[in-house]
């Protein structure tokens, strides 16, 4: 079969591009169903009829898709269904249904449309005798790691053994992904009671006052001219303050999703005071859990590294990654290559030798994941302790400032009149 993605170039004009779920059939008279990212609906069908597809149907599928660095982001998959998808593929495998029954019944079954257009173009590529991990990997919605333990599980003819430890390795993934999110939700809330806080100060409560002491006609002092000032301008351009802040997050929206933009953001994170050892941290506990089951899964230690620097979201590891990779092909061991980067903590590096030396490797990355992922969890929890109090100081100082600079112009009133 003709590969979809095969000679289709991205358009040099366009910045911009949609994503469309595109009905065809192919050469055999297969009906297939593929979301690919294009300028218009005319392009799609141009370029899939040069091709020799049979087009049924292209509907829009997203409004609009940044592009960045040359390529198109895909539309990924939330990661808990991907995680259930996979605990019921593999239940059904085990229980004896070939592959493509298995995926037949989940599609059936699956609600979300996008998934299942997915789940309906990789059984159609894995009738028409593709590889499943090549199937899945031409869809463009699951990550490279998924792929990769596929793939190694068809060549070694295990593929339920692989895919239990690729379920294992995703409920680890998600369950510390949630704990990270939970543990900020407080401060969140915090700055956005802070935000609405101050919002109603100065666009309700601040006019209230200019206009009573409009009608006094007192002197006022220079804090309370100025916070007066400030919550008239509020209120008489509030929308053209409201269409700068959509156009600013816009434009940034679009800058960090460009490949400049998402490149000087990850390497802003790293700088960061107190989250900036976190967030490697947490990186570096990914790398390691990644690299463990891909070779516990039976990909040797090149392919491994090659495929883990293309699953990390971080380019700054992901680049230092992609370097020892190539050093290990010179021949070079795991430790020393990562030791070269000087971007890995030593302790990292000290466990990962000894796995070299003693044949234990998977077990001993999982130990450094588990060690770093323990860790972020006691860092975040700590400057959280600290971030909360810091954040309640804040706003009570803010909204102190702000009645006080209200409330004095009264207090001298009050002073006149007594005397």
């Amino acid at each position: 079969m003709l590969d979809l993605c095969e000679g289709v170039e991205a358009s040099p004009y366009s910045y911009f591009m949609a994503e469309f779920l595109v009905k065809m059939a192919d050469e055999r008279g297969h009906v297939l169903q593929q979301v690919e990212s294009g300028v218009s609906e005319q392009e799609i069908r141009d370029r899939f009829a040069q091709q020799g597809f049979l087009i049924y149907s292209v509907k829009n599928r997203r409004g609009v898709l940044p592009i960045g660095g040359g390529g198109t982001r895909k539309k990924g998959l939330k990661a808990d269904q991907f995680v259930v998808f996979n605990q019921q593929f593999l239940t059904l495998i085990k229980a004896g249904l070939p592959i493509l029954k298995s995926l037949n019944i989940l599609s059936k079954r699956q609600k979300n449309p996008y998934f299942k257009a997915i789940l309906d173009n990789v059984q159609e590529r894995v009738k028409s005798g593709e590889l499943l991990s090549a199937a899945f990997e031409a869809q463009g919605a699951t990550s490279k790691i998924y792929t990769t333990t596929l793939l190694a599980g068809e060549r070694s003819g295990n593929l339920e053994e692989v895919l239990g430890r690729y379920i294992t390795f995703q409920r680890i993934t998600v369950s510390f992904r949630k704990k990270l999110i939970s543990s900020l939700w407080y401060p969140a809330l915090l700055v956005t009671a802070l935000a609405i806080m101050l919002t109603f100060l100065m666009t309700y409560v601040v006019p209230q006052f200019a206009d009573l002491y409009a009608s006094l006609n007192a002197k006022l002092p220079s804090i309370t001219l100025v916070m007066l000032s400030i919550g008239r301008g509020i209120q008489h351009y509030y929308y053209l303050i409201l269409a700068a802040l959509v156009g600013l997050g816009l434009l940034a929206t679009i800058w960090v999703r460009s490949d400049k933009g998402s490149k000087a953001l990850d390497a802003t994170r790293y700088k960061l005071p107190l989250f900036g050892e976190i967030w490697m941290k947490y990186q570096i506990a990914m790398f390691s859990r990644t690299l463990s089951t891909l070779l516990t899964g039976g990909l040797p230690l090149v392919p491994s590294l090659e495929t883990a620097s293309q699953s990390i979201n971080s380019f700054k590891i992901s680049s230092n990654v992609e370097y020892a990779a190539k050093r290990v092909r010179e021949g070079r061991s795991l430790s020393y290559s990562l030791e070269e980067t000087q971007f890995f903590p030593d302790l990292a590096i000290e466990m990962i030798e000894v796995g070299e030396s003693t044949g234990a490797l998977p077990a001993m990355l999982n130990s450094v994941a588990e060690f770093y992922e323990e860790d972020v969890q006691n860092s975040l929890a700590t400057a959280m302790q600290l971030i909360e109090p810091a954040i309640l100081i804040f706003m009570g100082i803010t909204v102190a400032f702000v009645l006080l600079s209200l409330y004095l112009p009264i207090f001298s009133l009050g002073a006149q009149v007594q005397q």
